[in-house]
């Protein structure tokens, strides 16, 4: 008998020490998978932004990126109160609506200076400052910030926030540019 109560304390104790261990183990497995969400996140992000960086930086080389970086069924919003504001389904509508009216009286392309990239999960913000001689020969300066949401490395929502004024001065003042 005394076997059978040493080995039923025994049990009793193991028995407890699971009950108050047992808690700890679901919240450390808990912890462990938010730890685990959180690295792909920052993982996600840094490649989101990475894919951002390196189509700025080709721009500013001369390249053409858009192509490659915007989806074909992209959604761009830009903001304020001019008639180039508004959304846009999808790129072509985008290019042909809103960024050609701009880049036909630009006689070099607009070269972006970027200023600081921020990333969190799959959305990426880029502030830039732009510049190009415009048709007429003066200078065209605008500063930007845009807001890309990232799926599979295309931005697929796009918002946009610049100097409206600007963009408008430059498309009213300047002939389009003879090709």
């Amino acid at each position: 008998m005394n076997l059978i109560s040493t080995l039923s304390r025994r049990a009793g104790k193991l028995f407890r020490a699971a009950l108050i261990l047992l808690p700890l183990f679901v919240a450390s497995t808990a912890l462990s998978q938010q730890g685990a969400d959180t690295l792909s996140a920052t993982t996600e992000a840094e490649r989101n932004r990475e894919t951002v960086r390196r189509a700025f930086e080709a721009w500013a080389a001369g390249e053409s990126v858009f192509d490659q970086l915007l989806a074909d069924d992209i959604v761009w919003t830009i903001h304020g109160s001019d008639p180039v504001a508004g959304t846009y389904t999808d790129r072509e509508t985008f290019v042909e609506q809103a960024a050609r009216p701009l880049v036909s009286r630009l006689r070099t392309p607009v070269k972006p200076e970027v200023l600081a990239i921020w990333a969190e999960g799959d959305t990426v913000i880029v502030r830039f400052d732009g510049s190009a001689i415009t048709t007429s020969g003066g200078r065209y300066e605008n500063q930007f910030v845009w807001i890309f949401r990232m799926e599979d490395d295309v931005v697929t929502r796009a918002e946009a926030f610049l100097d409206l004024a600007a963009y408008r001065q430059v498309v009213e003042n300047n002939p389009v540019r003879s090709e």
